[in-house]
């Protein structure tokens, strides 16, 4: 007779067995439905988005369909709840730590006239896609100017983050090497801080290393 193999609590999916809890973490149990479906996906099943995908799903701003790798995931949820304890909230860390801006936020000028008022960094946590494609964020100190009716940018705002991309990406990179999007605000994961991001599909790593003045993302460190 074949054995019978039990499914496992979607808190212990992709976790060693010696490593695995009887309770639930509590980094885990407040989890809404899609974060629960991932979590419990074991990694070898996972799909990792290819650059062609990427480039479909911001062409139909189909962002909510971005995910992270299940056990990537698991280790960011565990990460923004440590982060929480011990700075109060993701954005008090990203704000000291990551961005090192004094609080209130005030931009220099208007958007993207002064270097100052900008800062790209890796994301720290990327989605589950193809190792050549480079994720990246770009911090402002200005806002950038959301339409209530839409959740989306408005045209003014749009036209000035292309005209960014295009000169400091463009000048790098072939056009289809690149593309951007700015998350909805009810997708947002930190909302008090202005960003967009940017996708490079193997990029120069000179050049990433130029742009974000070195840095390293938090998930090689942690």
């Amino acid at each position: 007779m074949g054995s019978i193999q039990l499914e496992l609590p979607y808190w212990q999916v992709n976790v060693a067995e010696d490593k695995r809890t009887e309770q639930c973490p509590d980094f885990l149990c407040t989890l809404n439905a899609k974060d629960v479906g991932i979590i419990s996906t074991p990694d070898e099943e996972y799909h990792t988005s290819t650059w062609p995908e990427v480039l479909k799903l911001v062409l139909d701003n189909r962002l909510d369909l971005f995910q992270r790798k299940p056990s990537e995931l698991r280790r960011y949820l565990e990460y923004n709840w440590k982060l929480k304890q011990d700075y109060g909230s993701v954005m008090n860390f990203i704000l000291t730590q990551r961005l090192q801006w004094d609080v209130p936020i005030t931009p220099k000028g208007k958007p993207f006239e002064y270097a100052e008022d900008i800062k790209i960094l890796w994301n720290d946590w990327p989605y589950g896609i193809d190792k050549k494609i480079v994720h990246i964020v770009v911090w402002t100190k200005f806002d950038l100017e959301d339409d209530p009716a839409t959740d989306d940018l408005t045209d003014k705002a749009r036209a000035e983050i292309n005209a960014f991309v295009l000169k400091t990406f463009g000048s790098r990179l072939p056009s289809d090497h690149y593309t951007w999007f700015k998350n909805w605000r009810s997708l947002k994961s930190v909302q008090a801080v202005e960003h967009f991001h940017v996708m490079l599909y193997d990029p120069d790593p000179a050049f990433i290393n130029e742009i974000t003045h070195g840095d390293v993302p938090l998930i090689q460190k942690v």
